[in-house]
């Protein structure tokens, strides 16, 4: 910790060294540069604000009196943005699975097609499992139902 301590005040007082090593000409400069960027930002956006607040006041009047028209135009338009988007969103996801589907049928195994092959068998190993525990239940329930009827 201590060795650290006096090299970052050595690089510090590098730093001030190097500063007053500078002429006072290129402090000037740099200092008028810096206030005349800011200043011209400054300006720059007062005018911009000026400007907002006086096309909203001119464009207020003009908002109120075509709202009952403007407020249904924008709700339709977006209505019918989102509808396009929507359809063309589904047709990609339609072509897509339809081609992925050709692929499959015609063996060119397709990404996700050993999944599809595991659940597949799957579900026909538990539908032969249920199957066999119905048969032994139903002959189960023939046996007790002969049993009792005796």
């Amino acid at each position: 910790m201590a060795e650290h301590h006096p090299q970052s005040q050595q690089q510090f007082g590098g730093q001030q060294q190097q500063q007053q090593l500078q002429p006072r000409s290129h402090q000037v400069v740099k200092a008028a540069t810096a206030v005349t960027a800011g200043g011209s930002l400054l300006v720059l956006s007062g005018l911009v604000l000026a400007g907002t607040v006086i096309a909203l006041t001119i464009a207020t009047p003009l908002f109120v009196i075509f709202s009952p028209v403007l407020v249904p135009a924008v709700i339709t338009v977006g209505l019918i943005i989102t509808g396009f988007l929507a359809s063309g969103g589904f047709g990609v996801a339609a072509i897509t699975v339809l081609s992925w589907i050709y692929r499959y049928v015609t063996g060119k195994h397709p990404p996700g097609a050993d999944q599809l092959d595991q659940a597949r068998h799957k579900l026909a190993s538990k539908a032969r499992e249920m199957k066999d525990k119905a048969e032994q239940f139903g002959q189960q329930h023939l046996t007790s139902g002969q049993q009792q009827s005796s």
